[in-house]
Order: C-alpha cells, then structure tokens, then sequence
C-alpha cells in the first residue's frame, strides 16, 4: 500500500521549492567540501552552478528515457517509471560533479530492472550500451552498492501505472463513456512526460494516473467531470474532493511545462565545464580513482587469502582429530 510505504514516508516532498532548496544545499555543499580554495566571487566560474546542475540532470533524464525505448528486449513500463525515480532521489542529496549523471543513469536502469524482475544478464543489458561494454560493465557493478546505499535501501517504487489500469476498468464498469481504450494512447504520453518533472516526488500515483486519465479524456474531446465527482468519490468522498481538484489541475500545469531538449551549444559547454571540475576520486578515467579501485582490490585479495589460509588450517585440524571411546 502506497500510504504506508518508504515511498511515501522518506521520498515525498511538499513543494517544487522544497526539492530546489535541497538540491541547491547540496551543491554548496559540494563547492564548500572541495573548493575551499576558491574565492568565493569565483567559485561558479569553475564549479556548476545549481541551474546548470539542473539542465545537466534534464539532458540525462532524457538520455534515460530514449535508452529505456531503445532497449532490447522491451522494456516494461514500470521498470523506465522505476529507473526514474530512483535517478531523481539519487541527485536530491548528490551533485553531479561527484557522480557523473552518465554513469547513475544506467546504474539506476540496471537495478530497476532487477527490483521489477526484468529479467536480463549485464551481458544483456551492456548489449544496448554504445562504446566500451566492458567499461560499462564496471561502472554499473561499481556504482550498484553505492546506488542502494544512497537511496537508503528504499527500493520498492509506486508507480502510476497500475492505478491506470484500475481507473480504465472502473470507467469501463461504471461509466457512460464510449470505448474508454481510447483513453490509453493520451494517458501513456501524460506520464511519460510527468516522469520528466517532479511530479513523482509530489504527487501519490494514484494522483498522477487520474491526471494522466482526465488529460487524455480532454484531449479527445470527452468530459469525465460526472464520473469523478458522482460516481468515483460519490458523497462519501466530498471532503477530499477539492483537495484532489487541486492536485490534478497542478500536475497538468507542471507536465504542461515539460522544458524543450537543451540547447546542443550549452549542453557541449556544460559538459566541458564537468570535465573540468569533476571529482576526480568518483571518475573511472581519472588516475586517483583507479589507484584507489586497485588498492580495494588488493584488499580483497588479501582478505580472501586469509579465509583461505584459516579454512585449510581448520581442515587440516579436523582431519588430524583422533576420536577416542569412552
């Protein structure tokens, strides 16, 4: 149930001006940690600014979304909605100069597909990734652990979806309307344009999939005013009535202003301008960065050969027990 889950406990937030307020702390945060030698008058000429964070993470969710429709085999829907959010609530309390978006966005995809149960091997999924598999391949298991942990192990995602079906069978029993699978094509387009927002991090599903369905019913022309008021919520549900009016009348205005692609110029010079102050401890081409995997790595050798060494000598204790009668 929704109402009592992580979701809606630790991932939901009051406001668009809360979420900014958080991401903006963060990238202070950020610039406070590892550019305490900077001068203050200048310190965005050499870090992003919260803005420029903000088209950054827009490029990429759009990036997610084509890489989710590209994919082979299909992707089901829940796992785009859930590699969605978890992208979202990744960069509330992390700046992309930490952690490039490139490398979350298909981490975040990866573990989606795990926790939905689509079923595909990394050798699978790396398929649908251009350039050096083997490289990303990495990265996505590097990057796997440290996604969980970020997300506080909260995992399981609410999406809209479902409750979409159940208010499509509900207009179907309950309903005048003719054919309501016309509803569907209208329904499908509005979330996936409200996964592009902060919707999901302001509204319940159930909230968005009946803004998704009463948009697409506008859109064709058809009224659902009588279904909602009378037969959905009936008298019973009066009192939540105008509560949920405004919810569904703010989530089309938000989806309403789903921003264009970025500018191909800016986006080049953002990138550039991330080069430039990415921190080199989280960047797999940087030389710390692999210094510090390769000590990791020799730590675990270690480690594994001390098991070793103390379960060949357990062993060879039990074998030279001499088991005595009473």
């Amino acid at each position: 149930m929704f109402p009592t889950s992580t979701q809606a406990k630790h991932w939901m937030y009051s406001s668009e001006e809360e979420l900014n307020e958080l991401r903006e702390k963060t990238n202070l945060k950020h610039i406070q940690v590892y550019g305490r030698n900077v001068n203050d008058s200048n310190k965005y000429e050499y870090y992003l600014t919260p803005e420029e964070e903000k088209i950054m993470l827009k490029h990429y969710e759009l990036r997610l979304r084509d890489f989710c429709k590209r994919f082979q085999p299909p992707m089901p829907r829940c796992v785009i909605g859930t590699s969605f959010h978890y992208f979202k609530r990744f960069y509330i309390h992390n700046s992309v100069m930490n952690y490039h978006p490139k490398e979350v966005m298909v981490t975040c995809i990866y573990l989606a597909c795990k926790v939905e149960e689509f079923n595909v091997t990394i050798q699978q999924f790396v398929a649908n990734i251009k350039g050096d598999r083997e490289k990303a391949t990495d990265i996505i298991l590097n990057n796997e652990l440290l996604l969980m942990e970020q997300l506080n192990f909260h995992l399981c995602i609410h999406n809209p979806f479902r409750p979409v079906e159940g208010l499509l069978i509900d207009i179907k029993t309950r309903s005048t309307l003719n054919d309501p699978e016309r509803l569907r094509p209208g329904t499908e387009q509005f979330l996936e344009r409200a996964l592009l927002t902060d919707c999901i991090l302001l509204y319940s599903p159930s909230q968005l999939a009946l803004a998704a369905v009463l948009h697409a019913a506008s859109k064709i022309h058809e009224n659902l005013d009588s279904y909602v008021t009378d037969t959905l919520f009936g008298e019973e549900g009066r009192a939540k009535l105008m509560e949920l009016i405004s919810a569904v009348k703010a989530i089309r205005s938000i989806v309403k202003m789903v921003d264009n692609p970025v500018d191909k110029n800016q986006q080049k010079m953002l990138d550039k301008k991330l080069d430039r102050c990415r921190n080199p401890e989280y960047n797999p081409d940087s030389e710390i960065y692999k210094k510090r995997l390769q000590a990791m790595l020799e730590d675990d050798d270690d480690l594994y050969q001390a098991i070793t060494s103390n379960v060949d000598e357990f062993n060879s204790s039990a074998l030279n027990m001499s088991i005595t009668s009473p």
